[in-house]
């Protein structure tokens, strides 16, 4: 039997009950789509995630005071709030440990900012000049935060775009503006370019003042809320993450690594956890998008087993005139695949669609790939011939005296 034959009368049967083949196909299409859909707001996600942490730097190792323990320790201060680190450990690390690049000291905390009868609670965080480098911070207008600002406890600060739209108008030129934080005046000298964020750690709903000046006028402390230190490259990260911890270890005089009054944090574990959760993410979703199809598939089958019921005096008929069943059993299951070869195009173009809309209404970052259409062309089809099969033969099998007496 000629493959065109098989088309032909293919796509005879099918568009002779076009009601019952367009419900059939609505089941693949559904399926199709929502693992297309499912599968890009996954990636999406995991890229979104990536861009984030990538975002906070390059090869980034974060030191915070306090531990941060383990199952059945005892409570202990929470990473960040206890004060256990100086800029005297950041500048050892800096000399002392090898491939460091950059060293940020960094002093943390959220004020109420005052500025032209404006106010905002934000983020105030003292930084010295690394702090660019180490946290690929960018200045959109301005300078950053100078040795010579820190030497001379200069009352300067750079604001973060939403903080400059919040106290003085959106777009507004702030550069030599005053601001007041906690009661102490400081002049603005710079704005950061828009990094994008939301919450408590948005970049550009912060400031940033000099560390020497938020140490003597913001908290009277000489510690820091965190170190940021940049390796020189990714391989180089956890050499520096083991040698500055023995470091840190030395300095605070702890023999017993558990009771380290400090923890550190490295970026390409931070990175690789997130991935995984994501990867998990996406593999759910689309597990749950594949229930569809195989509902669908199920709706390929009663379809099919009705026809074979519908068309058994015809099957009876074409065995009668030298059909084999190797032919009977052919064309039944290419009414299947085609069926679900139909769903699936539809299935990718309106998951596609469906994609991107999602990212078009700036809902979620969305991402379809080339790797989820072949999989959802690879799962229809094989949803074409599995729920295809047994129909297909029952037909092959029928016995052609019986079909032609068939009722």
């Amino acid at each position: 039997m000629k493959i065109s034959d098989i088309l032909e009368e293919t796509y005879t049967a099918l568009i002779s009950n076009k009601a019952r083949t367009s419900l059939t196909v609505l089941g693949i299409v559904i399926g199709i789509a929502s693992v297309i859909a499912m599968i890009s707001i996954g990636a999406g996600a995991q890229g979104t995630i990536e861009s984030s942490i990538q975002s906070i730097g390059s090869n980034l190792i974060t030191v915070t005071p306090g531990n941060q323990g383990g199952i059945g320790a005892q409570v202990s201060s929470g990473r960040g709030s206890a004060r256990t680190l100086t800029e005297e450990d950041a500048l050892a690390i800096l000399e002392q440990v090898d491939n460091v690049k950059y060293v940020s000291p960094e002093l943390s905390g959220r004020y109420q900012v005052i500025a032209k009868g404006a106010n905002t609670n934000t983020s105030v965080t003292g930084v010295n000049e690394s702090y660019t480098t180490v946290r690929n911070i960018k200045v959109a207008e301005g300078e950053f935060i100078s040795t010579q600002h820190l030497r001379n406890y200069s009352r300067v600060a750079v604001l973060g775009p939403t903080t400059r739209d919040d106290l003085f108008g959106e777009n507004t030129y702030a550069i030599g503006q005053n601001i007041r934080i906690n009661n102490t005046q400081f002049k603005v000298i710079g704005i950061t370019e828009s990094k994008g964020g939301s919450g408590f750690t948005n970049p550009d709903d912060a400031i940033y003042i000099p560390l020497s000046s938020a140490q003597r006028f913001l908290t009277g402390s000489t510690h820091v809320s965190s170190i940021g230190v940049q390796a020189s490259d990714a391989e180089s990260m956890t050499q520096v993450q083991n040698d500055l911890t023995l470091l840190l270890l030395n300095r605070h005089k702890i023999s017993d690594p558990e009771l380290a009054d400090f923890s550190t944090l490295n970026q390409a574990d931070i990175l690789a956890t997130a991935s995984s959760i994501t990867d998990t993410f996406t593999i759910f979703l689309g597990s749950v998008a594949g229930i569809s199809l195989v509902v669908g598939g199920i709706g390929i089958m009663n379809m099919m087993l009705t026809t074979v019921t519908e068309r058994t005096r015809e099957i009876g008929l074409r065995k009668a005139i030298g059909a084999k069943a190797k032919d009977i059993n052919l064309q039944f299951l290419a009414e299947a695949v085609m069926l679900t070869f139909a769903g699936g195009v539809i299935g990718v173009i309106l998951g596609w669609a469906i994609s991107f809309g999602v990212t078009y209404f700036d809902i979620l970052q969305t991402k379809v790939t080339i790797q989820s259409v072949l999989l959802a062309f690879s799962i229809s089809t094989a949803i074409g011939i599995i729920f295809g099969y047994y129909p297909a033969q029952r037909a092959s099998k029928l016995n052609p005296i019986e079909a032609l007496r068939y009722e």
